[in-house]
């Protein structure tokens, strides 16, 4: 029964794991989606930690990855800002972890990268000319992004009122 109950990989007879097939099935969604197949890998395994972090080791033996392919996913997804090192203390090996609120954290950083979208859009489409086909294309792809980054901001302050109500911090 205590198997049942731990988020971590549980052996069993057939080799399956049930974190195993999640964290396998999520990083397939993500890469799907455009992510680096490695750090969706990666991601999904720090994810499905009952701690959020996990050592470059501890990486690679749970996706039976090399140390290399542990280095360049983690190069990736702290370049989007999805995971930091830390230094576990009193030791010289880091430890990967995710960023609290992460989710909230990526989309905040989406609407920033909206932002310069339609600064440059609004730009392109003044200098093509507002009677152009194309000028009339770029301002109307600038209006979407305005629209969205709009839109975001209110989603995620429901979010952060959604998230207060129902886990008092």
């Amino acid at each position: 029964m205590g198997n049942e109950e731990s988020p971590e990989p549980v052996s069993r007879s057939d080799g399956e794991q049930p974190a195993g097939r999640f964290v396998e099935r999520f990083a397939a969604e993500l890469a799907e989606a455009g992510m680096q197949r490695m750090a969706s890998r990666v991601f999904a395994a720090l994810l499905a930690s009952e701690s959020g972090s996990l050592t470059s080791a501890e990486l690679s033996e749970r996706l039976r990855i090399s140390p290399a392919a542990v280095s360049g996913a983690i190069r990736y997804l702290n370049q989007v800002g999805m995971v930091s090192r830390e230094r576990e203390p009193g030791s010289r090996r880091d430890r990967y972890v995710l960023h609290n609120e992460l989710w909230y954290e990526t989309f905040t950083r989406r609407d920033q990268i909206l932002s310069r979208w339609e600064t440059v859009l609004r730009d392109g489409a003044e200098t093509l000319g507002p009677d152009s086909a194309a000028g009339a294309r770029v301002a109307e792809t600038a209006e979407f992004f305005a629209f969205l980054q709009k839109e975001m901001r209110e989603l995620l302050d429901r979010w952060r009122e959604h998230r207060s109500a129902t886990r008092p911090e």
